[in-house]
């Protein structure tokens, strides 16, 4: 038995690396897919659009670029400067309402940039409730008296950010907070370091790379956004790609300033990655132990307690009582639409599909990782990731080329072959706005799902290939039931970004049909804010469940032994 043992083994052996180069191939073909959008983009580009950049040099450009620079720039420091200190404040002290005021800060999470920027536009209207109690305080009776500073423009656009976005270096600072050592806190407080000046001279520093990562999430999101900075009269690189596109019908023209816009997205994460190049910093975690918050007196506390809550104020719950009012108002008044209720089927429709197509591919992408790991897997990895970093606007164009390209070949064929035309197969069913938000959302699904797979043990793959299963069979039957948990939270991750975007949505939907991102984009710009009231706390709702998910990472106690 045991001479026959290595001759058994070999059809094995050989199966099994034909099986590992079969997610390999599988993983660069979801590579493709993603890479594709950007070659027909390129490809585009080069066509040239006659006097686009005469035109825009003289008349657009100047006012886009600057507006841009200034609302990243902007929103980078009030992000930072919301997120790093609510991480700390929540980490550092301890006080009544800490442990609410933990996951409390997240909820701004749920509200989408355009749906804060709506929500906002009605609430501080001149004419309305909140401008018109301060007025009666003061003794003023008209407008014309007393105004708030308009919320159509740039200071407004970046508070309003701001408050929504900070949370993308909440996350990880708090995170990288409690992973700091206490026995840091105690030399430093050992030297006569204040908790005040502890920050500054040991917190901060250790933090940088995670506050660096948190903020560069931050300005990808501002880029990617549409609706808010149309809202509120802020004209941006990604506004302008869309009226290039839709008022001009520039299709070309769109696509060199997608690819302009594509390149700042790059510059971005590469000046993350070079100002983080050589912060390092390691603990023993066997001697490790946890930063331990102070306690500090009631009053002291409570005053914490109200500055904390200011950020989930501004950014969650005033939004979400005028969207229930308003909600409840047009509830009353007309009922539940039919639209309300096509728009759910859509949005759900749009949404589940475009998940498991992405959770899909991202499972052979981490999956390829695993079994043949190296450069080539590693390099797959990162192509398929880089959907998430372009704005839904430039994915949209790339989408349109490609598809939009293919439809006219099939279209051609079936005429040619079967005297039958197809029309528009692609274009015209949904797939377009399907294969966008999968481009744009692989790099949550195949980044979730391969932490999921980290944490399975190898050995398990070596008895699972010892009883003879391949590649693919251990995969079934021992890795997909041990990571459902990370199945299952990239799904809910993926399914409400795909419900929450505008942008690709916006764009590719087929005629007559409208989500509901779409019918609030719609009702804001014609300025009938309580028509998409509901609309929009939908989409709130759904998207507050991610954020009860987070709300339980991080809730275990640093070690105070």
């Amino acid at each position: 038995m045991s001479a026959m043992s290595p001759v058994a083994a070999r059809p094995t052996t050989r199966s099994a690396k034909r099986s590992g180069r079969n997610w390999l191939i599988l993983s660069a073909f979801a590579a493709l897919v993603v890479t594709l959008p950007v070659m027909g983009l390129a490809l585009e580009a080069l066509k040239g659009s006659a006097g686009l950049w005469a035109h825009l040099f003289s008349t657009i450009l100047p006012t886009t670029l600057t507006d841009t620079v200034i609302l990243l720039a902007g929103v980078g420091v009030v992000t930072a400067v919301i997120g790093t200190a609510s991480a700390w404040l929540v980490t550092a002290y301890d006080f009544p309402g800490r442990r609410m005021l933990e996951w409390a800060l997240l909820l701004p999470l749920a509200v989408p940039t355009y749906i804060i920027a709506y929500a906002y536009l009605d609430i501080l209207h001149p004419i309305g409730s909140v401008q018109g109690a301060i007025r009666w305080v003061l003794g003023y009776e008209s407008p014309r008296q007393f105004r708030l500073p308009d919320i159509r423009s740039m200071t407004g656009c970046i508070l309003l950010l701001g408050f929504v976005l900070y949370p993308y270096v909440y996350i990880p600072t708090r995170a990288m907070f409690l992973t700091q050592s206490g026995t840091l806190a105690d030399a430093a407080r050992t030297l006569g370091v204040s908790r005040r000046a502890m920050f500054w001279r040991v917190g901060l520093p250790l933090a940088r790379p995670a506050v660096a990562i948190g903020i560069a999430l931050a300005l990808m999101e501002t880029l990617n956004d549409v609706g808010a900075a149309e809202f509120l009269g802020v004209r941006t690189m990604t506004v302008t790609i869309y009226t290039t596109w839709i008022t001009r019908t520039d299709l070309p023209g769109a696509s060199q300033i997608a690819l302009a816009l594509l390149l700042i997205v790059v510059a971005l994460v590469g000046i993350e990655r070079w100002a983080r190049r050589q912060q390092r910093y390691a603990i023993d975690a066997r001697r490790s132990r946890g930063f331990q918050p102070q306690t500090v007196s009631f009053p002291k506390g409570m005053l914490f307690l109200v500055v904390g809550l200011m950020p989930v104020l501004v950014g969650f719950v005033a939004p979400a009582i005028y969207l229930t009012s308003e909600a409840w108002k047009r509830y009353q008044f007309a009922g539940l639409s039919p639209r309300i209720v096509n728009e759910a089927i859509s949005t759900l429709t749009i949404a589940t599909i475009a998940t498991v197509v992405t959770i899909s591919l991202g499972l052979v992408v981490a999956y390829a990782t695993r079994v043949r790991p190296g450069r080539t897997s590693a390099a797959l990895l990162r192509l398929s990731s880089m959907g998430y970093a372009a704005p839904g606007t430039v994915v949209a164009i790339g989408v349109l080329i490609v598809l939009a390209g293919f439809d006219r070949f099939v279209d051609q064929t079936a005429l040619d072959w079967f005297g039958v035309s197809t029309g528009l197969l692609f274009m015209g069913s949904g797939a377009a706005v399907i294969y966008a938000l999968t481009v744009r959302f692989l790099a949550i699904s195949s980044g979730g799902i391969e932490a999921g797979l980290s944490r399975i043990p190898t050995s398990l793959d070596h008895v699972s290939r010892t009883l003879g299963q391949s590649v693919s069979g251990t995969f079934w039957h021992v890795h997909l039931p041990l990571s459902k948990t990370a199945i299952s939270a990239a799904s809910l991750l993926v399914f409400v970004d795909c419900v929450k975007e505008l942008p690709a949505t916006l764009l590719l939907r087929p005629l007559n049909v409208e989500t509901f991102a779409t019918h609030l984009y719609g009702e804001a710009a014609r300025g009938t804010y309580e028509e998409a009231a509901i609309a929009a706390l939908a989409i709130v709702a759904i998207a507050i469940l991610p954020v009860l998910l987070l709300s339980r990472v991080g809730t275990s106690r640093p070690d105070r032994t």
